[in-house]
């Protein structure tokens, strides 16, 4: 899922070239992608975008006569640049914005279809859409203190909640949670307020430092590729290879659709983490640590 710094490098791109610029219309190619009925698509066209931004997740067109064109490309949903009046692609495409210099097209990969369109007239609309979450780039440290207090949850899921916190997933809080030298199964109530303001440290360093980075790798090309897994992350993604900061083998807990990944040397002090999969797999030979994984990986080397 696109998450806070792929979004701001989408923003980036878009104010280049459609703020001023007027919507002509909306092609859309699945009937499903509109959640919305009143005011009719149709009433957003030929207006004029005055503001493009960011709530959460979502991207936030504001068009002249107050009305909020908002677009959430959930897991999979991903935004192209092409030429005036480009044709959808065919599986994928699932709506077309129009404008005179270009055509913004929205794809989504995968047969489930969760990428959705809204459109609302006046702010209080837009608002429906607003979890609550807190800003992590702007939240001061009392701000941020609270609302990790808030409920009792692990870390990994305090900092994907967006009721708590803005437009941060499942790969950037890995890479948050390992810059925080933090466990993300540690309680946020048994977070002591040093660890707090580590976190929010990190948060702000993560997010700040990869917005920077992925806007300086589009220049000034829209962003194509958008995707959780970069080069250069230190754990996201990166099961079973090394940490780069310490060498120790990356783990992971797998839930669901959801994996985290975190390394044990630098975030559980050296405990490995339960995982239901390879528990089941490996049973009498579930390693507790570090150190028993490593022993057992060089015993398995050595038979193979």
């Amino acid at each position: 899922m696109p998450e806070l710094p792929d979004v701001e490098t989408y923003l980036k791109a878009l104010r280049a070239r459609v703020l001023g610029e007027r919507l002509e219309r909306v092609r859309l190619a699945s009937p499903f992608l509109l959640r919305t009925a009143d005011p009719p698509l149709s009433a957003a066209f030929g207006r004029r975008v005055e503001s493009v931004s960011r709530l959460g997740k979502r991207i936030v067109f504001l068009l002249d006569g107050d009305l909020y064109l908002v677009v959430h490309l959930m897991i999979a949903g991903r935004l192209h640049w092409k030429e005036a009046g480009a044709k959808l692609p065919g599986k994928v495409g699932l709506a077309a914005l129009d404008f005179p210099l270009g055509t913004l097209t929205l794809t989504e990969a995968g047969t489930k279809r969760r990428a959705a369109l809204h459109l609302f007239a006046g702010r209080d609309g837009l608002e429906s859409l607003d979890r609550g979450g807190i800003e992590p780039l702007e939240a001061g440290a009392e701000a941020f203190r609270e609302a990790l207090a808030r409920e009792s949850h692990t870390l990994k899921r305090a900092l994907t909640d967006p009721r708590i916190f803005a437009g941060i997933g499942n790969a950037y809080s890995d890479e948050i949670l390992h810059r925080a030298r933090l466990s993300p199964v540690q309680l946020t109530s048994r977070t002591t307020p040093d660890e707090a303001e580590r976190l929010r440290q990190a948060t702000r360093a993560v997010l700040a430092e990869w917005t920077e980075r992925l806007e300086r790798e589009a220049g000034g090309d829209f962003p194509e590729g958008v995707t959780a897994f970069r080069e250069g992350m230190a754990v996201h993604g990166r099961y079973r290879k090394p940490c780069p900061d310490c060498g120790a083998t990356v783990q992971r807990i797998a839930h669901a659709d959801n994996e985290t990944d975190y390394c044990p040397r630098c975030q559980t002090g050296g405990r490995i983490l339960s995982d239901r999969s390879l528990a089941r797999l490996l049973k009498d030979d579930w390693p507790r640590t570090v150190d028993e994984m490593e022993a057992l990986e060089a015993r398995r080397s050595r038979r193979g």
